[in-house]
């Protein structure tokens, strides 16, 4: 195991930017770059906040500001409090609603301004929208989230099921928010107790993250939102931007749903739902070349940001420029997964149909052949039992989630498992077009106290190989006692091709992605002994999930 440490710092302010120190109310400048268009005359604002370098390749705004700046905005790009150029100390998620209203203010008395502002941002800056949002700001008047929650950052609810705790959060914060750089280097995941992986991470580096220590081993932040929920701000028109392989999709929808229900804000949701992972690889181009790949290809990267900037710049055309009317916006916009683009009213679309497939033959599917039919089990005492080893996890299938259509793994490994049931449809005769939520309902006890539940749906190959459609997992806190849960997977536009199957793998931990279960009742994070569980999945599981008539 390595201990190189790679340190990337602030790269030049690019030649079409002028950057400015930003004072916010308590005197911390913040680093802002401003892209203007021609013409000189006072126009409408996108601004961005994020804390990846807002002059870096990896976030590539010189060439977004380019695209939007041809269609007359200002852009305005800025390093958040404590990353890069700015200043102030680095904790991240706590200070982001001030300095958002603290920009945005700034930004409306420029000369260039004319007082209306958007934002725009995938992941963290999705995240700084809705903080924006949550203080309520009279001159923003749309924002664009790309695959993010409002409640990034926030503690998941405790209930009887809730989401599994994700490693990948103490593993952002340990090479992200230490201080203003970033950091480059190899994790020990064989350490123990869990808490010791970052301990050594922090001690390469040097330094600690302000917010792991708020979050890891327990949730101890006070109040993610101070000014209050941005649901419960006054209601602005926001594009939800997901990916259909985004590792925060779960979120990212419930952000769409939840607002799509809340009469003050459901007129102005759209939705832009794209076959992508968080990182933008398309499932089109799955597994990716290098010619294809828009961090190392600047061809490459050309192609992607006509997907990635034209949902935006047409969404603030309607809402910030009025160049158009909102009934020239499609309310849902999504690609249906080895066909195309689609456009809807709705989502689902309406004329989907929610259909359900039984989990029967439960005895064999410890060896792959349990059934996902049209029939339920007959048999009360047809059960299906799978171990929990905290010593021997089942892998993630891919080293960086985020990029997960990158390498597109083939997971028909995962099916070989002796810790892993699976149900398998028959191959389909007709291609079946998912198009919408995939739940799963499931009664699982365990010999532990508490267990968790991963689910993957599959689209096996006629030759055998296995690609990752969905996934979703969930924490049963009452493990012993048999109580139905229902598991989301997320939700899709997929189409199953003739002659593939579904296959359904459910299994117990999915390391180092998600924190694993030590098989007692201990803090997962700082436990040093573990136990071996059994878990059993009783009778009456299904799979509920919307298609498109005709299949």
């Amino acid at each position: 195991m390595s201990d190189e440490v790679l340190r990337i710092e602030a790269a030049p302010v690019p030649d079409t930017a002028t950057e400015h120190l930003v004072p916010m109310r308590d005197g911390t400048r913040l680093a802002t770059d401003v892209y203007l268009p021609p013409g000189g005359e006072p126009t409408e604002a996108v601004l961005v906040r994020l804390p990846y370098d807002k002059d870096s390749r990896y976030v590539f705004f010189d060439k977004v500001a380019a695209l939007f700046i041809a269609r007359g905005y200002a852009v305005v790009v800025q390093d958040v409090r404590g990353k890069f150029r700015s200043e102030g100390a680095t904790v991240g998620f706590l200070g982001e609603a001030a300095d958002g209203y603290d920009t945005i203010e700034w930004v409306i008395r420029q000369p260039w301004s004319n007082g209306v502002v958007g934002m725009f941002g995938d992941s963290y800056y999705g995240f700084t929208q809705w903080a924006a949002v949550s203080a309520a700001h009279p001159a923003l008047k749309a924002i664009v989230p790309r695959v993010t929650s409002a409640e990034l950052g926030a503690d998941l609810p405790e209930s009887s099921c809730t989401d599994v705790p994700w490693m990948v959060h103490a593993d952002y914060l340990s090479h992200y928010w230490v201080d203003h750089d970033v950091y480059e280097y190899e994790q020990d995941y064989s350490l123990r107790p869990l808490t010791e992986i970052f301990e050594r991470a922090f001690r390469l580096v040097g330094g600690r993250s302000a917010f792991y220590d708020l979050t890891v081993p327990e949730y101890r932040v006070g109040e993610l939102h101070p000014f209050g929920h941005p649901f419960d701000a006054p209601a602005v028109p926001v594009l939800h931007v997901v990916g259909w392989f985004d590792n925060l999709l779960i979120p990212s929808m419930r952000d769409y749903e939840t607002l799509s229900r809340r009469p003050d804000w459901a007129e102005n949701q759209y939705l832009s739902a794209d076959s992508v992972d968080h990182e933008n690889y398309h499932l089109s181009l799955a597994p990716i070349a290098d010619a294809d790949d828009h961090l190392l290809d600047d061809a490459a990267l050309a192609r992607m940001l006509e997907l990635y900037a034209t949902p935006a710049l047409e969404f603030f055309d309607v809402f910030l420029k009025r160049r158009a009317s909102r009934d020239s916006l499609p309310k849902v916009a999504w690609h249906l997964g080895h066909v195309g683009y689609r456009t809807s009213s709705s989502w689902p679309p309406p004329e989907a149909r929610q259909d359900s497939l039984h989990l029967s033959g439960l005895r064999g599917a410890a060896t792959g052949s349990g059934v996902l039919g049209s029939d339920p089990s007959s048999e009360e005492d047809d059960v299906a039992t799978w171990t929990h080893d905290p010593s021997d996890l089942v892998p993630s299938s891919v080293p960086n989630s985020f990029a997960f259509l990158h390498d597109h793994p083939d997971e028909r490994e995962l099916l070989r498992r002796g810790d892993v049931i699976g149900f398998s449809t028959d191959p389909q005769t007709t291609p079946l077009d998912l198009a919408g939520p995939v739940d799963l309902q499931v009664t699982v006890t365990s010999t532990a106290p508490s267990t968790d539940v991963f689910a993957k749906l599959l689209d096996v190959h006629p030759d055998g190989s296995a690609n990752m459609i969905l996934r979703g997992q969930a924490t049963l806190h009452e493990a012993r006692t048999a109580a139905p849960a229902t598991i989301s997977l997320g939700h899709t536009g997929y189409r199953v091709r003739e002659g593939h199957r579904l296959v359904l793998a459910v299994f117990s931990s999915d390391f180092p992605e998600f924190v694993p279960h030590p098989g007692k009742g201990d803090n997962r994070w700082t436990a040093t002994e573990t136990v071996t569980s059994t878990q059993t999945l009783h009778p009456g599981a299904t799979l509920t999930f919307w298609h498109l008539p005709g299949d």
